[in-house]
């Protein structure tokens, strides 16, 4: 199922226990500290730009499919939440079912999708989809802080995890991912932020998610999660009137200011955002 297999009774509980928490979830005292949750395409690195729509048109490439998707077209796929589930839309056109071949469409799917990871996951290992702003400095900001953070994303395990090791190196170790066909449904549905938050135990009031679509803003929302958006090329003109905090990147110190282009809670960023930002968000809007 994905990663969430991880999450298992630890030895010695009894039925009336409850489940477990998972290793990750952080505590000081009897209490819940903040936890971050982080998209991965968009938020973590400029994958689709970088990596998807390349690794897609190289796995076109490779068995002969009469398709290469432009950005704008790409940009138009996105709204499809889910790699397989892109090129699954492909077959509304009769020109490329048939150009595609007799046989079972699942498994060609899952044929092509499976070269497309290994495409994906050797542009990252080539260093050509690098993490976008403040990433590793807020992961590791919060992670030192004694917050919890993990990574819930609807795109494959391998090509996350891939990602998400790129941009934090050793840490990433420490921060669980949930990904792939974990939950049947893909953003908006908010399956996989529910399922993160349950096997996680973590107060949704003290959990902040960080993603960079529409669509992953209604998935982190309808589960009840405050959200910030960092938007990005394919997203900056999206819909983000749920969000509290609406801005160009996280930001680094050596990088010019952030823009805000919508603050509807607490926080008052200066050129980059802060840990101190980022709790002030799980207030909601103001």
């Amino acid at each position: 199922m994905g990663s969430a297999l991880a999450v298992q009774a630890s030895a010695g509980r009894g039925a009336r226990d409850g489940p477990a928490a998972h290793p990750a979830v952080r505590r000081i005292g009897a209490g819940l500290v903040t936890a971050l949750i982080f998209d991965c395409d968009g938020v973590l690195a400029d994958t689709e730009r970088y990596g998807h729509l390349p690794a897609f048109n190289a796995t076109f490439a490779q068995f002969g499919l009469p398709v290469q998707w432009t950005e704008e077209e790409y940009g138009r796929k996105l709204k499809i939440g889910g790699g397989k589930e892109r090129m699954a839309s492909l077959f509304d056109d009769p020109g490329f079912a048939a150009a595609a071949g007799p046989g079972d469409r699942t498994e060609k799917l899952l044929t092509w999708h499976k070269a497309k990871t290994a495409a994906f996951k050797q542009l990252v290992a080539e260093g050509k989809i690098p993490p976008r702003p403040g990433i590793k400095r807020v992961i590791l900001s919060a992670i030192e802080a004694g917050w919890t953070v993990a990574v819930a994303s609807t795109s494959a395990e391998e090509s996350v995890r891939a990602v998400l090791e790129n941009a934090v190196g050793s840490a990433a170790a420490e921060i669980p991912v949930f990904a792939g066909d974990v939950v049947p449904a893909k953003k908006p549905d908010p399956a996989i932020y529910r399922l993160t938050v349950e096997q996680l135990s973590l107060d949704p009031a003290q959990t902040l998610v960080v993603e960079d679509s529409r669509n992953g803003l209604l998935s982190a929302t309808r589960a009840g999660l405050n959200c910030l958006v960092t938007v990005n090329g394919y997203t900056r003109d999206e819909d983000f009137t749920e969000a509290v905090l609406v801005v160009s990147e996280l930001g680094d110190e050596d990088r010019p200011p952030i823009e805000v282009l919508a603050n509807r809670g607490r926080a008052r960023p200066g050129a980059y955002l802060t840990l101190d930002d980022l709790r002030a968000c799980l207030g909601g809007p103001a």
